[in-house]
């Protein structure tokens, strides 16, 4: 499988805290990578480095062949870099329509009249047809997390990142959200998962990757992963003699 984003020895410190060590990884073209981690495991901040919010102290980036280490936020965004936050980030006093619609016209820096059709279609994927006129901060929990990935398609990106979007959700909406994300790979896009929400890790995603103490400390098959006694040590927080 052809790599669309390889990462080779991240590492990034914030005084004497040691975030990330020497994380290397590769997602597949496409592929659905997901990511584990207790907090302060770093998932967060790996995000903030792939898409320029923060600069490594050392290590190398490059999507689709390119080195993205100089390539500005904004940059990243039209050369196919997407995310969504963990707090969503739409305009409440805008329309579904309107935060999908400024999505594409800025995010992809294309005419509005485009972005208007291309909102329409993307409501229509992320479930949010019947919604395409509701302010934003109308919107339930399950709505506004389906708009988030909405402005972040809306930027037609080659790779998406996934910041917990399932975090807060009932068992069935989080069943929602596994299946935009998979008809997101069938449109051909890459994904980072990061989620605590275990069941979005074995059931939506192709691999799994668990950071801990800064590194990646095991990456492989969902299954294979989330059974794993690393896991069960680092993440899980389980004891063989309970």
């Amino acid at each position: 499988m052809q790599s669309v984003l390889s990462a080779q020895d991240l590492a990034i410190s914030f005084g004497s805290n040691h975030v990330l060590k020497s994380v290397s990884f590769e997602v597949g073209q496409p592929e659905i990578l997901g990511v584990i981690g207790p907090n302060g495991a770093g998932k967060t901040v790996l995000l903030n480095i792939l898409t320029g919010i923060l600069k490594p102290n050392s290590g190398t980036v490059h999507f689709m062949g390119r080195d993205i280490a100089n390539i500005k936020i904004t940059e990243r965004v039209r050369i196919g870099l997407g995310r969504t936050f963990q707090i969503p980030r739409s305009f409440e006093n805008m329309s579904t329509y309107e935060n999908i619609l400024v999505g594409g016209v800025y995010g992809d820096n294309i005419k509005e009249k485009e972005a208007g059709r291309q909102a329409v279609e993307i409501a229509e994927r992320i479930g949010l047809s019947s919604h395409i006129n509701t302010m934003a901060g109308r919107l339930g929990l399950l709505d506004r997390k389906r708009l988030e990935i909405g402005i972040a398609l809306a930027s037609r990106p080659k790779l998406l990142m996934l910041d917990e979007v399932a975090g807060g959700l009932t068992e069935s909406e989080i069943a929602d959200i596994i299946k935009i994300v998979k008809d997101i790979k069938a449109q051909g896009i890459s994904v980072i998962w990061i989620e605590h929400v275990l069941q979005t890790m074995i059931d939506g995603t192709d691999r799994v990757m668990c950071l801990a103490e800064g590194q990646n400390v095991i990456t492989g098959l969902p299954q294979e992963v989330m059974q794993s006694k690393i896991v069960n040590d680092v993440y899980l927080g389980v004891d063989e003699d309970e």
